[in-house]
């Protein structure tokens, strides 16, 4: 139930941007040249967000045989933006505009344009445009590939997508090791230095635990299972819609449809759309994927509006995105007080399934498996699959993996970490879409979501008091309330971890999500 979801915010196309200037300049000289900023940076995110948009498509409604020219329009745009995101213009106005008294919400605008522009600089457009021609490509090869759980058929799109990200590296410059230029991409400063010691002491406390859940469950009879029943793809669409709707989003500023992926995409306001999955015989596939997917879509959608087109408009990081998802999925979702709302309402999408009470639910969302899919898996296991793939793209990216060696070595790994052969590509190597678009370093972000969210649900609970009673009552908005001023509408006007910070009053710690997890699943396994 994790997505790769579009960066760009995502505005009306006929909003002027010239309205908006008056909201936001101060007082003094410069301001003609913020003025003249502002529309140069407001027509660059439109450009990303008709990339957004048609990306949404290709994954959703394009027609096989549109990848072609899907691809070449894809590049045609990158290339226009990277053209006029590197012009000696927007160089010289970030040189002006560094040297003037600007407020919060310009300085946001001003040091994510020059972060922007100056790794832009170094990227020929020439690499812009192939670069997304061949991410096009690649996503389509995936989708085979998966479909046929044949890894050789996406090899050649993977190596050349691995190529040009060994080239974007360079083209940048590595000032540490070629891995932390992808790391630092999508969540800014974060290097494998930072990474290695702080998943080093999560597995030391989760393996233990997983350990221990495994011993309880091979000496007590099999849980409940929903094995044997059938959940119509329309009943499931019809009961995940009202989840959706209870978790705060605005179908009428939105829509759900299915991909190969899940998926989250913003495209513009008032337009925020999320994918999900069927599976007839695992309705919690499609449950906590529109959990985890509306949770991203909320954020989105609780965007200020009043910076459309610009840095400072957009989500902060992919980590702090990942935290809202998280957060309704996993925090809210897999508790008795979710089920005490919901039972009802899945008993009338599912009349034929086993009468199970909310407790007896609840224990059977949180089951801990050793399984091959990430996106399916528990609170336990789910950041040991992020770390492999973590382990797999240092491997590549500093050790030189072939990609033909992809399979065997993920197989190996997963064997050794988990106890347990991978049978098939398409849920080894193939299951995830985030390789197919390039998007190396992206993974770690997930667990950074894990451990934010849990900061956020312990500061939330000093705030509103007991959180399973608010859930339990039905009526959820004052979650959603809490987190629009303090995470959604500040968008990008500090950094990540000094949001955080603002939050909770604590700047970023894993020590909440360990104590959370621990307690949380020693209940549910009676381990003491």
């Amino acid at each position: 139930m994790c997505a790769f979801k579009h960066r760009t915010v995502l505005e009306e196309m006929n909003m002027n941007w010239h309205g908006r200037v008056e909201e936001h300049q101060g007082t003094g000289e410069g301001m003609g040249e913020y003025e003249e900023f502002l529309g140069q940076v407001n027509d660059i995110h439109r450009l990303g967000a008709l990339q957004g948009h048609l990306g949404w498509d290709q994954e959703v409604l394009m027609p096989a045989k549109g990848g072609e020219a899907r691809g070449e329009m894809l590049a045609w745009l990158a290339g226009q933006r990277h053209q006029r995101l590197t012009s000696p213009r927007m160089g010289e106005l970030l040189d002006i505009l560094e040297a003037q008294p600007l407020d919060a919400d310009q300085s946001a605008n001003v040091r994510e344009m020059r972060r922007a522009y100056d790794q832009a600089v170094l990227l020929p457009q020439s690499f812009v445009e192939e670069f997304a021609q061949v991410r096009s490509s690649a996503l389509v090869a995936w989708q085979n590939a998966r479909s046929a759980s044949d890894f050789g058929q996406f090899q050649p799109a993977l190596e050349a997508l691995i190529d040009m990200t060994k080239q974007k590296i360079s083209h940048l410059g590595v000032k540490t090791t070629p891995y932390d230029v992808l790391l630092d991409e999508y969540e800014v400063g974060m290097k494998v230095s930072d990474y290695d010691p702080l998943f080093a002491g999560l597995k030391e406390r989760l393996v233990p635990l997983l350990n221990d859940i495994v011993a309880a469950q091979d000496s007590s009879p099999p849980h409940a299972t929903l094995d044997g029943v059938l959940f119509p793809i329309d009943a499931q669409k019809a009961f995940c819609t009202r989840v959706s709707e209870a978790m705060g989003f605005d179908f009428s500023a939105g829509r759900m449809d299915a991909s190969t992926h899940p998926f989250s995409a913003g495209l513009w306001p008032g337009d925020t759309r999320f994918t999900t999955r069927f599976d007839e015989s695992d309705p919690f596939s499609c449950l906590y994927a529109v959990m985890h997917e509306t949770g991203h879509a909320l954020y989105e959608q609780g965007l200020d509006h009043a910076h459309r087109f610009t840095p400072r408009g957009n989500a902060v990081s992919l980590g702090v995105h990942e935290s809202q998802s998280r957060f309704w999925e996993n925090q809210i979702g897999r508790t008795v007080a979710f089920w005490n709302v919901t039972l009802p309402w899945f008993r009338d999408a599912f009349p034929n399934a086993p009468d199970f009470d909310e407790h007896t639910l609840n224990r059977v969302a949180n089951r801990v498996e050793k399984g091959f899919i990430r996106v399916e898996a528990d609170e336990v296991t789910y950041n040991l699959h992020v770390m492999l793939r973590y382990e797999m793209e240092k491997k590549i990216f500093n050790e030189g993996l072939p990609a033909e060696d992809i399979p065997d070595t993920w197989n190996a790994m997963f064997q050794s970490w988990f106890g347990v052969d991978v049978p098939s590509d398409d849920v080894g190597c193939l299951q995830d879409i985030h390789w197919s678009m390039g998007a190396f370093g992206y993974f770690p972000t997930y667990t950074l979501g894990n451990l934010y969210a849990a900061q956020l649900l312990e500061s939330m609970r000093q705030d509103l008091g007991d959180v399973d009673e608010i859930v339990a009552s039905g009526d959820w908005s004052p979650m959603l309330a809490w987190l629009r001023p303090r995470i959604h509408q500040r968008g990008s006007v500090v950094s990540p971890a000094e949001l955080i910070e603002d939050a909770t009053g604590s700047p970023p710690t894993p020590e909440p999500f360990l104590d959370y997890v621990e307690s949380k699943y020693r209940s549910l396994y009676n381990l003491g």
